[in-house]
C-alpha cells in the first residue's frame, strides 16, 4: 500500500521504506539489495546498505521516489 505524499530519503531504514510501499523492494533488489529477510534490515538505513553493497545511494533514492510518484 502506497502512502500518499511520502518521500524516500537515504537516512530512512529499509524497513520504513517498505512500510511506505512494499513494491519498492523490486527497485532495491535491482540495485543488489536482497537483504529484506536479514535482521539488519530493521536497523540499517538505505545509505548504510548502499555503502555495504557498493551502490550509488542518491541514484537509488531518486529511482525509489520516481516509483512513488508514478
Amino acid at each position: 500500500m502506497k502512502k500518499k505524499g511520502a518521500k524516500i530519503t537515504k537516512t530512512m531504514r529499509i524497513e520504513d521504506v517498505l512500510k511506505i510501499d512494499e513494491n519498492l523492494a523490486t527497485i532495491m533488489m535491482g540495485f543488489g539489495l536482497h537483504c529484506f529477510g536479514c535482521p539488519m534490515s530493521r536497523m540499517e538505513t538505505l545509505e548504510e546498505a548502499a555503502m555495504v553493497h557498493g551502490v550509488d545511494v542518491d541514484l537509488m533514492v531518486e529511482k525509489l521516489n520516481a516509483a512513488l510518484k508514478g
